[in-house]
Formats: C-alpha cells, structure tokens, sequence
C-alpha cells in the first residue's frame, strides 16, 4: 500500500538527471498510446470534448485544463517546483523529437495483438517514468500534484486517487462529446495501479534515499 512517492537518491544533478529520464519515458508512453491508436488518454479525452464546445483549439484547451489543475493543486497544498515546469516543457520537446522516425510510423499498422503490446507498454513507460520524475522531488507535473496532494489530504492510497482523477477527467470528456476507446479504458483503469506499483519497487529498491 503506497501513500507517498518515493525520493530518489542523490544530489541535484543526480536528481536533475531522473527528473530528465522520467519524462522521457513518459513521452515514451504517450507516443505507444498514439500509435497504438487504440483510444486517448482520458485526460485527452477531456480536451478533445473542450475543443469542440468552445474556441480553444485541443492543444489550447489542454494548457487551460493543465492551468486549471495546478491552481487546484497548489489549493489543496501542492509542492510546485522546476519539475513541475520541466513536465510541461520537456514531455512536449521529446514528442516532437521522437514522433519523426521512421521506424514509429509502421508501429500503427502492427495487428491489433501487436497494438494491444504497445498500449500495454505505454502503461509501464508512464509508470516508471512518473516514479522516477516525481521520485526526482523536484515538483511534479499538475495532474500528479493533484494525485499527491489528493492521496496526502485523504489518506487514500496513491493507485486508488489516480483512478479516481482519471475517471473524472474521462466522465467529463465523454460528456463533452470526446471520442473513447479501449486504451481509454485500459489507461483510466490500470494507470493508477502502474504508478503505484513503479513507486512500490523503487520505494524498495537500493535508489530511494
């Protein structure tokens, strides 16, 4: 049962160097999801039915929403940090670095237990890289400071507030007319477990402090 992230080992270079790591294979995850194409994330969800509802374009409407929770956050007693900045940018800059190989653009004609594999690798690339990136301690993006803060205020366990949060974000895309699919099921369901289960291992490993 895990209640707080794990704190890695190390100065501030060495703790730079996992906050970098982690969001590369966070942006590892997100790519396995695209090219999966399977479904969006549930928070892609949200921004998508956003999009459609107002003038924001989807890449507008997800900086609103990633504002928007970290004020909620921050509320609540969140730690914002350079992490937290680093999240927004690097996560970004490492998509748009990777998105153009060429070996990627074949990975979404695989057959659908191919795909499957990938968007089951995407979970595992997103909870390692958040156990790592957050186990930085150098702040953590919006939506896992509100998973932090959330688990810390309630007491609940981190997998189980993640959920939660996931599921909020998916209910309210779908009602805005957001486009759903089974790796957005798979993502809303299994993503919390998958952090939780990277903190776990690390929390028990020879990197945590």
């Amino acid at each position: 049962m895990v209640r707080a992230a794990p704190v890695l080992r190390g100065g501030l270079t060495a703790r730079a160097a996992w906050l970098v790591a982690g969001l590369f294979l966070c942006a590892c995850g997100i790519l396995c999801f695209l090219e999966a194409r399977l479904g969006l994330p549930p928070w892609d969800v949200l921004h998508q039915g956003i999009a459609r509802h107002t003038p924001l374009s989807f890449g507008v409407a997800n900086e609103c929403v990633s504002v928007a929770v970290l004020l909620l956050a921050w509320r609540l007693g969140a730690r914002i940090g350079a992490g937290t900045v680093a999240n927004a940018a690097l996560i970004g800059g490492f998509i748009a670095l990777i998105q153009p190989w060429h070996v990627l653009h074949d990975l979404s004609e695989w057959p659908l237990a191919g795909r499957a594999g990938l968007l089951a690798l995407g979970l595992v690339f997103f909870g390692v890289g958040s156990a790592f990136y957050i186990g930085a301690a150098l702040g953590a993006g919006p939506r896992d400071s509100l998973m932090l803060v959330g688990s810390l205020r309630s007491g609940a366990r981190i997998g189980a507030v993640r959920a939660c949060i996931e599921v909020s974000a998916l209910a309210a895309g779908v009602l805005l007319g957001g486009t759903v699919g089974v790796g957005t099921v798979a993502f809303a369901a299994l993503i919390g477990p998958t952090v939780e289960g990277s903190f776990w291992l690390i929390s028990r490993s020879r990197l945590h402090t």
